[in-house]
């Protein structure tokens, strides 16, 4: 539980540390949230699908979540880099608890970037359907992140170089995100689109929090929690995995 803990605490400090870091993660969602909020929140009005702003929020918090989790692989890259995870691997400590130690690190930063965009998403408008489901909401995004984390450090585990994991993920993680229901509903699309959406799991972990948050959603909420352990179950199981077989 120590090394845990120490492994964790270093992600948190590294994290205050990068001023640039902490900044960086608004600016798109931001971004999205001006420009399709409210360019596109007048069309979806006159659509006479309701209030634009209150359906894209939690495809905005989730967006935030999956970059921010998953690119935290990008961490294991630099301490194989530089050598700091070659010490880790020969020390007298089980690999999982290594991998556990960072990957909650990772996954508590994204939680905080995903609250804080939720936070600044009432500066435009937005307002939870109903206060008393917030902690559930917060639940989802735990879950949520946790498994993009171990998804990201699963990757990460597998390639050697910078430029292969962001290869891997503009090719994996954009798709998952732009194919999970989270700028767009489901209902009246194509049958091809329709059906790449709903067998990407992203697409439930966003309709968990629309439907927490904004009363919008197409799933059960019951279907929704499902699918989201089984991927957490998935992911922790992909990143140990890979994890145990680096080599230094």
């Amino acid at each position: 539980m120590d090394v845990i803990q120490i492994l964790w605490l270093r992600q948190m400090r590294r994290y205050v540390r990068s001023r640039s870091r902490i900044l960086g993660a608004f600016g798109q969602p931001i971004l999205m949230m001006i420009a399709l909020g409210y360019g596109i929140g007048a069309i979806y009005a006159k659509a006479g699908e309701g209030n634009y702003l209150q359906f894209l929020v939690p495809g905005i918090v989730a967006q935030t979540l999956l970059l921010s989790a998953v690119f935290w692989g990008i961490i294991i890259l630099q301490d194989k880099r530089f050598g700091f995870l070659a010490e880790l691997l020969v020390a007298p400590v089980r690999r999982i608890v290594i991998l556990f130690g960072s990957a909650l690190g990772g996954a508590t930063i994204s939680v905080i970037q995903g609250l804080l965009i939720l936070v600044l998403a009432f500066a435009f408008g937005f307002r939870p359907y109903d206060w008393a489901l917030v902690p559930a909401a917060l639940l989802v995004i735990i879950l949520m992140t946790l498994a993009f984390s171990f998804f990201g450090a699963g990757i990460a585990s597998i390639v050697e170089d910078f430029q292969g994991f962001q290869g891997i993920n503009n090719f994996l993680v954009m798709p998952m995100f732009f194919l999970s229901s989270a700028l767009y509903p489901l209902t009246d699309i194509p049958a091809v689109l329709k059906f790449l959406t709903v067998i990407n799991p992203v697409t439930y972990m966003v309709d968990a929090l629309r439907e927490l948050l904004s009363n919008q959603g197409y799933f059960s909420l019951e279907k929704d929690l499902l699918i989201i352990a089984v991927t957490l179950a998935v992911t922790v199981v992909f990143a140990v995995n890979r994890f145990n077989r680096i080599e230094m």
